[in-house]
């Protein structure tokens, strides 16, 4: 251990291991500024330790960049609270809306640090392989599929729709208000969630969208 790590870890280590504050640095900067131009120099400063320690303790940048993209993630969700996911809690419909709302705010939140790693494919293949940093480790749309199979067991969802399919569409929907700025527009843009949007898709989802039978 060289003198200048063991004084970081020393004096504002928080007991972290030196893999752990490394980590923790990257996750600082792409939080802050993203992935886009970031170096082993950038991190390795913000961790306050030389260049050549990161490689000490990763396979390479891309192993490095992808955990810190992963606890970014993390505690981006951490930040907008828990799902709901508890089923015969509340009603169905303010359940669908909150989870909407959380994904919505998820990806629009996560997005540039995503952004700056389109070039990047090793890196977005080792995030991907590891276990999902969202829905307690599901991933959002299995954790909503979960919380909608739960409510078809209690007969407060019918039983005949596809728990799968009904999650692909909500989170899907997600996925095109933010994805789109990824490659046509901007991704410091905030997004643009149309007026009603949420109400309006929750509604398609609980009544379907089959006209009223008349009598």
């Amino acid at each position: 251990m060289s003198p200048r790590k063991a004084a970081v870890l020393r004096d504002g280590g928080g007991g972290q291991s030196l893999r752990e504050h490394l980590i923790s640095a990257a996750e600082r900067l792409i939080a802050q500024r993203g992935t886009a131009g970031l170096t082993v120099r950038d991190i390795a400063r913000e961790a306050q330790v030389a260049d050549g320690v990161l490689y000490n303790h990763f396979t390479g940048k891309e192993e490095l960049l992808a955990l810190a993209l992963h606890a970014h993630v993390q505690t981006v969700e951490r930040e907008l609270g828990e799902l709901p996911g508890k089923a015969g809690v509340g009603t169905v419909e303010a359940n669908l809306h909150a989870y909407l709302t959380h994904g919505v705010a998820l990806h629009t939140a996560i997005l540039p640090a995503f952004a700056g790693l389109l070039s990047r494919p090793e890196v977005l293949a080792l995030f991907a392989g590891m276990p999902s940093p969202v829905g307690d480790g599901l991933g959002l749309r299995a954790h909503l599929a979960r919380y909608l199979r739960a409510e078809q067991d209690l007969g407060r969802v019918a039983r005949d729709i596809g728990a799968e399919a009904a999650a692909t569409m909500i989170v899907g929907a997600c996925h095109e208000l933010i994805l789109p700025r990824m490659f046509f527009g901007s991704a410091a843009t905030p997004a643009q969630v149309p007026p009603g949007f949420v109400d309006d898709l929750v509604a398609i989802v609980t009544n379907g969208i089959a006209p009223a039978r008349t009598s």
